[in-house]
């Protein structure tokens, strides 16, 4: 599986990881809790944590991007 990123509407740092992730043309998969709020229990289970953005990439998860989330 690829990289997956938990992302909310307005979430700058959320967009910073999406633009990373396209400028290294890595593809991932973005699940938006605002717009899918069933996805919110998920992202706790995962992580831990309600916040956003959670990246999942080989395995790893990680909350936020460059210090921010």
């Amino acid at each position: 599986m690829g990289v997956i990123i938990y992302t909310k509407d307005g979430c700058p740092h959320c967009q910073a990881a999406r633009e990373h992730f396209s400028k290294q043309k890595i593809q991932y998969t973005e699940i938006n809790v605002s717009q899918d709020a069933g996805k919110i229990d998920e992202l706790v289970k995962l992580a831990g944590v309600r916040k956003v953005p959670v990246i999942v990439e080989a395995g790893k998860v990680t909350v936020g991007f460059n210090g921010g989330g």
